[in-house]
């Protein structure tokens, strides 16, 4: 297998253009590239929080099984098209949110986003995920085919692929989402929930 990248300075795009996998070039506002650009800030998000925590820890492995799968995730955007894998990342999500999920106290409010660092960094990269959810639903709607062309089975093809994306998505939110919480449980932070006390600190 050769190199994937022998050369970082390419200078191909310092005219605002760019090129997707498939050698299209486009420009670098293109929502295509916004999407991209957000899963590739999620994966960087959640190398944060991985540098939290302990190697050998249940979350830090999970995490960094989520952040291969965002690197397929951004080889669907970047070659619009589907390698099939997507469905199974998700159901992987949705097994781990409900594992972990079980051992948590119910809520009974919403939380303010905060304790430990990594439990920070956890609320910073589920604010990311969700950013990349709606870059995502924008995408969608603007590359969405008139209903004519939509019949054609490429089309219909190309459009589930990318609710396939969109879904991952939003589970993965989920996670991280329970994820802060059990790091934040495990580092014996209180959960501060919102609006409880706040009146009686201010005045």
């Amino acid at each position: 297998m050769g190199h994937r990248l022998t050369k970082i300075t390419t200078r191909g795009g310092d005219k605002g253009i760019t090129s997707l996998a498939t050698g299209e070039r486009v420009s670098k506002d293109h929502g295509r590239i916004h999407a991209l650009g957000d899963v590739d800030e999620l994966n960087s998000c959640i190398g944060m929080i991985k540098a939290e925590l302990i190697e050998t820890d249940l979350m830090y492995r999970l995490l960094e099984e989520v952040q291969h799968q965002l690197f397929d995730v951004g080889a669907e955007l970047a070659t619009a098209t589907s390698r099939g894998k997507i469905p199974t990342f998700t159901a992987m999500l949705e097994e781990s949110i409900a594992a972990i999920n079980e051992e948590l106290p119910p809520l009974k409010e919403f939380i303010l986003p905060g304790g430990s660092r990594p439990s920070a960094c956890c609320h910073l990269a589920r604010s990311v995920c969700r950013r990349a959810e709606r870059t995502l639903v924008t995408l969608i709607a603007d590359e969405q085919q008139p209903s004519e062309e939509q019949a054609h089975p490429e089309q219909e093809s190309k459009q589930s692929s990318k609710m396939e994306l969109q879904i991952y998505l939003n589970r993965l939110s989920d996670l991280l989402f329970v994820i802060a919480r059990t790091i934040a449980r495990g580092d014996s932070e209180k959960e501060i929930e919102w609006g409880v006390g706040a009146e009686n600190d201010l005045y």
